[in-house]
């Protein structure tokens, strides 16, 4: 990416295990930042990250009213788990969470160094924005579902670029001290994983790779990864794991339809 950096350029990069796609403050690539879980229940599902992880109280935005939803959004290392629920009738989480069938992983927000490139990329391949925004110190550019499946994408930009607005304020034009670890990779079931592979990385404007029986898309954040693999039948697409470096021992954990998974290496 222009004005970017390669992980190896980054002294001591390669040393710690939860280094990111940050070079001398600068953003190298798309970055799985933030996922969005759906429940019918936001305390219920909340209070289950809270026990199993213990990670810092969460902020409440009042934001997402505009959207006729409450959620609840966790910091885990300076990535995001953010639980939605319905708090009117008729809202497209409400809808999911019927097509789905319950509770379940809902969103996937990719932070990119270049908005613009990434809009006109998207543009240019002819998918549908659904709700954009733009502030001072973030962006954010949601894409329809069925123009990108399996989840509603979400690419965003931040700064400075270790900042992100929607974590609450003390997210909010800086980072706070955090715990090492966050958010390396998602599994999501869709109905043709290659076509879909191929379309989130036309999308984030990486290549995908086959890997064994399923295919995978790997991301310039080292180590961060999506994994297409077919839906099952009687449930709608959508993301069913996240895995996540720096998890307490034991696990997988299975919390608001989602499966859980410590990264492992």
């Amino acid at each position: 990416m222009p004005g970017g950096c390669s992980s190896a350029a980054c002294p001591g990069h390669a040393l710690s295990p939860y280094a990111t796609s940050y070079c001398w403050d600068v953003l190298s690539g798309p970055r799985l930042r933030q996922v969005a879980l759906v429940a019918r229940d936001c305390d219920q599902v909340a209070g289950e990250l809270d026990r199993a992880f213990g990670w810092p109280p969460p902020f409440h935005d009042p934001g997402v009213g505009r959207f006729g939803l409450t959620n609840a959004v966790f910091a885990a290392g300076d990535t995001f788990v953010e639980v939605v629920a319905p708090a009117q009738p008729d809202t497209t989480a409400g809808r999911y969470l019927e097509r789905r069938g319950g509770d379940g992983g809902y969103m996937a927000i990719f932070q990119v160094p270049d908005l613009a490139a990434a809009r006109r990329r998207v543009a240019d391949l002819g998918v549908r924005v659904v709700w954009a925004t733009d502030l001072p110190d973030i962006a954010g550019t949601h894409l329809h579902p069925r123009d990108v499946p399996g989840a509603i994408v979400s690419l965003d930009w931040a700064a400075p670029e270790q900042s992100w607005r929607w974590a609450g304020p003390s997210w909010t034009g800086q980072a706070p001290g955090h715990a090492p670890g966050g958010v390396t990779g998602l599994t999501i079931e869709v109905n043709d994983p290659a076509a879909a592979a191929r379309r989130w990385a036309a999308v984030l404007g990486i290549s995908a790779a086959n890997s064994g029986p399923d295919t995978v898309v790997e991301l310039p954040e080292p180590g961060q990864r999506l994994r297409f693999v077919p839906a099952r039948d009687g449930h709608g697409e959508g993301i069913t794991e996240v895995t996540i470096a720096g998890l307490p021992d034991g696990g997988p954990w299975v919390i608001g339809g989602v499966r859980f998974a410590v990264e492992e290496g």
